[in-house]
C-alpha cells in the first residue's frame, strides 16, 4: 500500500494491553472505564475525556451543541496507539479537544456499523482510508474532516481551526456536512437494475481471465507488496478450478498456498498466520495474528487437502489449529480475538516481532549438532535475514527436495525438524509474550466453528469434531438472545451489543458446518432459525439484500448495506450462500428465490470487480452449475458419511440419518439392512446406490462445463 499526503493512510498493526486499568492508580479516570474492549479500556485513564458510542452521549453533543470528535481504532492497529503515546496521552492535546468537543473512542470490531460509515466518510474526503479513524462531525453525526495517523503540532492546530471556523461560520460547515451525509448515503445504494440471468460459464471464464492477469503466479497472491492472504478470493479459485477442470487458476491456487504455508508469513515454530506480509515472497509479515485470518484460512487449507491429499496442507490445519487452542481459546470454548505483533524485547522495550525472531547464533546454541540442517531448511542465510540481525523463518524447497539435498530420508528430516520446533518452542516461551485481546466476537467465532468443522470434515480428527462442538454450545449459550436475536460480543461472562448481520451470517454457516459433519439436528434448525430472524429484522425489500445493522436499531446517517467481499467475505454474500444450502435442506421454503434475487442484484457489481466479490462468484457457481442434495439413509450412515466427506464436493450439501429425519429428504428412504446414497437435484433424486464410488461417480456427472 502507497502512501501520499499530510494524512497518509498508515498500515496497522497489533498492540494490545498488559494491563487491566481498573486494577492500577491513575491520574485520569474517563467514561471508558465502564466498557469492555481492551481498545477502549487502554484509554480509560487519558486526560481526553473519552465517552463510549451511545445515544445519550449524543444527546449531550446536541443539548451542548459541541461537535463530535469521534476516534475509531482496534487492538490490532500499531499506528492507533502511536497515536495515543502522542496526543491522547498529553495534557495539552486533551485541553484543546475537552474544550471544544465532545470525545468518542469506538472499537471499530465492536462497532463495525459506526466504522462503515465513517471509513466511506474519509475515502470521500481524502480519496484513503485506515485507522486511526479520526472524524469530526455536527452534533448529529454528520461529518465534516477526517483524517487517520496525526501528529501533536498537526493536530492541536486542525482541532483548533475546526472549531474556529464552527464558532464563526457554521453555515458553511453545516452546507458541507449535508452534501457528505448525501454522498455516504448514496454510495451504499444498490441501484443498479438487477440481471436477468445468472452469467454464463463462458462469460465467468472471461471474468477469471481478466482476474488472473493481477496473479503473481511464481510467488502466489497478487503481483504487488505488501501481500495479504485473501482466503475469500482462494476459496472461490478452488472451486471454479475443481468445477471447470482450470489446470493454469489450479496451479496459482496451490503455488500460493504452499508460499504462504513456507513464508514467514505463517509461523514456522509454533503455528498460526500473520496478518499480512510486507514483501513480495510471505517473508516478513506485520506479526500480527488475528482469529479471522486463522479460522477462515484452516477452511481453506482443508479443503485443498480435500482435493489434492497434498500433506502440507493437512500440516498447516494441524498447526493453525493447535496454535488456535493453546493461545486462543477460552476455557469455555469461545475463541479471543487477536494477539499483538509486539512483545518486550531483551531491554524491556515494545519491538514488532521480538517474540518470532531469531539471531544466528542463538539458534546455534540452542540447537547445536542439528543446526545445520535447520538452517539450510529455514534458510539461515541471506535470503531469510530481515533486519538487525534477525532472521524471519522461511522455507524455499519442498521436504522431499532438502532431505535429498542433506542426504538423509524424508522420515529422518521430519523427525529432527520437529525435534526443532520444540526446542524452539520451550526457548521462546522464556521470551516476554505477545499481549492479548480477549474480547470474543459471534461473528468471528462462526468463521472458526466453520474451519473446524472443515478440518474435521477433510482430515477426519475427531478432537476437531470436539472443539467444534464446544465452541457452538458457547456460542448458544452466550451469544443467543431470548427471544430473538444475538449478541455482538462477549468478554468476562458478559454480552452487551446486538448482533450484526455479520453475527447471523457466520453463525449459520457454522451451524450448517456443524450439521453437516454430526448431522445433529438442532445445529441445521437452529441455522434455519437464525435465518428467519434475519429475513424479519434485517431484510430491505427495496434492494432485494439484507441491512447490516437490524432495523429495530437506532443508526446515524445510514442503515448499511455490506456487499463487497474482502479478507472477511461480505455479511451479504454469506447471507446469500446460507439461503441457498438452506433452501436445499428446506425444500419447501422461498429461500431459494431470496438468494436469486441478491445474486441477481449484485452481478453487474460482480462482474465489474470480481476481486471484490468473491464470495458472490460462489453463489454464481451454486445456480449456474448442478449442485446436489446427498441424502445417506441406513445403519451405517455415519460411517459412510465420514468416507464420502473426505472428498471436496463444494456444488452439494449432506444430510444423513439412520432411518427417518426431521427434514423431507430423509423420509422414506430407508431400507432396512443397507445404507443407501440417495443423489438428489432439488428434490429430484437418481436412484439409490450402496457404495462411495457408485455415488461419487453420479455426483461427478455435474462436474465441468
Amino acid at each position: 500500500m502507497k502512501t501520499s499526503g499530510k494524512w497518509a493512510v498508515l498500515l496497522c498493526s497489533l498492540t494490545v494491553f498488559s494491563q487491566n486499568p481498573r486494577d492500577m492508580i491513575h491520574r485520569f479516570t474517563n467514561g471508558l472505564i465502564q466498557e469492555s474492549s481492551p481498545y477502549l479500556l487502554q484509554h480509560a485513564h487519558n486526560p481526553v475525556d473519552w465517552f463510549a458510542w451511545k445515544p445519550e452521549v449524543l444527546e449531550k453533543a446536541r443539548k451542548e451543541n459541541k461537535l463530535l470528535l469521534i476516534s475509531i481504532g482496534y487492538a490490532a492497529c500499531h499506528w492507533c496507539h502511536v497515536m495515543e503515546r502522542e496526543c491522547f496521552e498529553d495534557e495539552e492535546v486533551a485541553g484543546t479537544m475537552n474544550t471544544h468537543f465532545i470525545n468518542i473512542k469506538v472499537d471499530r470490531e465492536e462497532r463495525p456499523d459506526v466504522d462503515h460509515i465513517y471509513m466511506d466518510a474519509l475515502q470521500m474526503m481524502t480519496g484513503q482510508g485506515g485507522w486511526p479513524l479520526n472524524i469530526v462531525a455536527l452534533p448529529d453525526g454528520r461529518p465534516f474532516w477526517g483524517a487517520t495517523y496525526v501528529k501533536k503540532e498537526q493536530w492541536i492546530r486542525a482541532l483548533e481551526q475546526l472549531a474556529k471556523l464552527y464558532r464563526e461560520d457554521p453555515e458553511k460547515i453545516e452546507n458541507y456536512a449535508t452534501d457528505l451525509a448525501k454522498g455516504i448515503r448514496q454510495i451504499n445504494l444498490v441501484s443498479e437494475e438487477a440481471a436477468t440471468g445468472i452469467m454464463s460459464s463462458e462469460e465467468l471464464k472471461d471474468l477469471v481471465g481478466k482476474w488472473s492477469r493481477h496473479f503473481d503466479t511464481k510467488k502466489g497472491g497478487y503481483n504487488r507488496a505488501p501481500k495479504f492472504m485473501m482466503p475469500v478470493n482462494l476459496d472461490f479459485l478452488l472451486h471454479y478450478a475443481w468445477i471447470s477442470k482450470d489446470e493454469a487458476i489450479d496451479d496459482y491456487f496451490n503455488t500460493t498456498l504452499t508460499r504462504m504455508a513456507y513464508g514467514g508469513v505463517f509461523d514456522q515454530i509454533g503455528g498460526g498466520f500473520a496478518r499480512y506480509s510486507v514483501d513480495t515472497r510471505w517473508h516478513v509479515p506485520h506479526f500480527e495474528k488475528m482469529l479471522y485470518d486463522n479460522a477462515l484460512l484452516t477452511s481453506v487449507y482443508a479443503k485443498a487437502y480435500g482435493q489434492t491429499g497434498n500433506e502440507l496442507y493437512a500440516d498447516v490445519v494441524r498447526r493453525t489449529i493447535a496454535f488456535l487452542v493453546d493461545e486462543l481459546m477460552s476455557d469455555e470454548g469461545g475463541f479471543y480475538s487477536s494477539l499483538d505483533a509486539d512483545s518486550l524485547d531483551d531491554e524491556g522495550k515494545l519491538e514488532e516481532g521480538a517474540y518470532y525472531v531469531w539471531k544466528e547464533k542463538e539458534l546455534e546454541n540452542i540447537l547445536g549438532d542439528l543446526f545445520p540442517l535447520f538452517k539450510d531448511y529455514f534458510n539461515i542465510n541471506s535470503y531469510g535475514l530481515w533486519e538487525n540481525g534477525n532472521y524471519v523463518l522461511i522455507r524455499d524447497l519442498a521436504d522431499s527436495e532438502v532431505a535429498q539435498k542433506n542426504q538423509i530420508s524424508e522420515g529422518d528430516l521430519l523427525k529432527k525438524i520437529e525435534n526443532c520446533r520444540e526446542l524452539l518452542l520451550a526457548e521462546r516461551a522464556k521470551r516476554s509474550r505477545p499481549r492479548l485481546d480477549d474480547k470474543i466476537l459471534c461473528s468471528w467465532n462462526g468463521l472458526m466453528l466453520k474451519g473446524l468443522t472443515d478440518a474435521y470434515r477433510f482430515l477426519g480428527d475427531e478432537k476437531y469434531l470436539n472443539l467444534a462442538r464446544q465452541n457452538a454450545i458457547f456460542l448458544q449459550k452466550n451469544f443467543l438472545r431470548q427471544p430473538d436475536g444475538l449478541y455482538h460480543n462477549h468478554k468476562e461472562g458478559k454480552s452487551s451489543i446486538a448482533g450484526y448481520l455479520e453475527d447471523y451470517a457466520a453463525l449459520i454457516d457454522g451451524y450448517l458446518g456443524l450439521y453437516e459433519v454430526s448431522f445433529e439436528e438442532k445445529w441445521l434448525f437452529t441455522a434455519k432459525e437464525l435465518a428467519e430472524q434475519c429475513l424479519r429484522n434485517y431484510y430491505d425489500d427495496n434492494s432485494g439484500l439484507f441491512f447490516f445493522s437490524s432495523k429495530n436499531e437506532e443508526f446515524t446517517i445510514r442503515r448499511t448495506l455490506e456487499t463487497t467481499d474482502n479478507v472477511i467475505p461480505a455479511s451479504n454474500s454469506i447471507m446469500c450462500n446460507n439461503l441457498f444450502k438452506l433452501s436445499r435442506f428446506f425444500l419447501e421454503s422461498d429461500f431459494d428465490k431470496i438468494a436469486l434475487r441478491m445474486t441477481l442484484q449484485m452481478q453487474k457489481r460482480i462482474m465489474d470487480h470480481p476481486e471484490s466479490h468473491a464470495n458472490w462468484l460462489n453463489s454464481i457457481l451454486y445456480h449456474s452449475s448442478p449442485f446436489y442434495e446427498i441424502a445417506i439413509v441406513g445403519d451405517e450412515f455415519l460411517n459412510k458419511a465420514r468416507e464420502l466427506q473426505h472428498n471436496y464436493l463444494p456444488n452439494s450439501i449432506i444430510t444423513a440419518t439412520s432411518e427417518n429425519g426431521s427434514i423431507g429428504l430423509l423420509k422414506n428412504r430407508y431400507k432396512q439392512g443397507s445404507t443407501l446414497f440417495y443423489i438428489c437435484e432439488n428434490g429430484s433424486c437418481k436412484l439409490p446406490v450402496e457404495s462411495i464410488d457408485e455415488a461419487l461417480e453420479q455426483l461427478a456427472a455435474g462436474k465441468g462445463n
